[in-house]
């Protein structure tokens, strides 16, 4: 029988919350709820597999650990994209990458919690009001009329500007190849420049791809440029925002506030600047970890292997 290893399942839903029926009788599953951050822990755990599920890009599958899988026949990743899977080294190895279909709707829906937690101060007042501590200790940011500014208007760039288009936001947004054209068919403004943007909105969210153009695109001198009363929102990819700088800014009140959902550690260490920055609300990258994206990801995980089993591997990445 072969061996599958589920990596990173830390709310421990992988084996219930898709049916695994259908390769019972040809594979032993074993999940892992913890992470192992070290090349030479994740060779060793998955060295008797020949099978692996992993979660979006928690564990890189660089060559260097891929050339020492020699058992690894199978590599399923969520998500239809990974930028942290060395695919010619996977080819090289014999090792066949699938993927799975995977929902914008979350990461969606994730901003703007943390765009409106960042607004009213729900967790002070929450944190307040359970300690009995001040009753209404805020005023609170509003967003009708107020700036929206996006970097990126993609797929998931475009549903966050359609609710901030619907509570009233003046939406505007900015990538170096977006177009009027794309902008009029959401339905916002094109910025003149990324400078433009960051000096004139009120709210900054930002929904770009990572990549050599991206990373680290906003740094110490853009973030200068936002006002002391805007806010940034991060749930794309934690190196196209200067994590140092962003802390910096923070903690000298240079704006207003930061939501991130995206770090440059994960899991954070125990002592990492995040989890004492100010004027920060920070949640363990949860942006595609909702019920429904889950019951997708393992749910096609076993569509994959099942297919792969029988000689016809389907969602072949890349």
């Amino acid at each position: 029988m072969l061996r599958c290893a589920v990596l990173d399942d830390y709310q421990e839903v992988s084996t219930s919350i898709a049916d695994w029926s259908s390769v019972a009788d040809r594979v032993e599953v074993v999940t892992y709820t913890d992470h192992l951050s070290h090349e030479d822990w994740l060779a060793a755990r998955l060295a008797d597999f020949d099978i692996v599920v992993s979660l979006r890009e928690r564990v890189p599958f660089r060559a260097t650990l891929l050339d020492r899988l020699p058992r690894l026949k199978l590599l399923v990743a969520s998500g239809m994209r990974n930028s942290v899977i060395d695919y010619a080294a996977a080819e090289r190895n014999g090792v066949t990458v699938c993927g799975t279909a995977s929902s914008a709707t979350p990461p969606v829906e994730l901003t703007w919690a943390l765009l409106l937690g960042l607004a009213r101060s729900v967790v002070q007042e929450n944190t307040a009001l359970r300690a009995y501590g001040p009753w209404q200790s805020t005023l609170g940011a509003d967003l009708h009329g107020r700036r929206l500014g996006l970097l990126g208007l993609g797929k998931i760039g475009s549903r966050v500007a359609a609710v901030g288009l619907a509570f009233g936001m003046d939406v505007v947004a900015w990538s170096r190849n977006l177009t009027k054209e794309r902008c009029a068919e959401v339905g916002v403004g094109l910025a003149a420049s990324k400078e433009e943007l960051l000096a004139s909105s009120d709210f900054v969210s930002v929904h770009l791809a990572l990549g050599e153009r991206t990373r680290g695109l906003i740094g110490a001198p853009e973030l200068a440029l936002m006002r002391p009363t805007a806010y940034l929102v991060n749930t794309a990819r934690a190196a196209i925002v200067d994590q140092d700088a962003l802390l910096d800014a923070l903690r000298e009140g240079r704006i207003a506030g930061a939501g991130l959902d995206v770090f440059d550690t994960e899991p954070l260490p125990g002592d990492h600047p995040v989890r004492s920055a100010p004027r920060l609300l920070a949640t363990p990258h949860l942006g595609y970890a909702t019920r429904a994206n889950y019951a997708t990801y393992y749910g096609e995980a076993v569509e994959d292997i099942r297919a792969f089993l029988d000689g016809s591997p389907v969602r072949v990445l890349p």
